[in-house]
């Protein structure tokens, strides 16, 4: 599926299973695609080689949380409701010009 942010069209991967899920951007380079945790509020920045971007999506995929660049060996809780919260990690610098509120819409192809 894919994300068109600004005419810009990303290629985003959802992270099923368990190995997935834990692994995301650990040691990834020149990252260029997004990866979406659906029903979870957290995430995590370990052992990873670039910044990110962090967004928080609710049940209906509005952007309730938002950070930019975010470094490695961080922690982001978005929400105490996991099962209606998904995260989105984007590259770095990706989301700047997206707003809390706004609804984003997945593509397939």
């Amino acid at each position: 599926m894919y994300l068109i942010i600004d005419s810009n069209k990303i290629l985003i991967k959802k992270a099923n299973g368990f190995v997935k899920r834990l692994l995301g951007f650990m040691g990834k380079k020149d990252i260029n695609y997004g990866i979406l945790f659906k029903k979870t509020n957290s995430v995590h920045t370990f052992f990873m080689k670039e910044n990110i971007d962090i967004i928080g999506l609710n049940k209906n995929n509005e952007i309730i949380y938002k950070a930019v660049n975010i470094p490695k060996n961080q922690i982001i809780k978005i929400n105490s409701k996991i099962k209606n919260t998904s995260i989105l990690e984007l590259p770095s610098n990706t989301s700047k010009k997206l707003k809390i509120g706004e609804k984003l819409t997945f593509i397939s192809e």
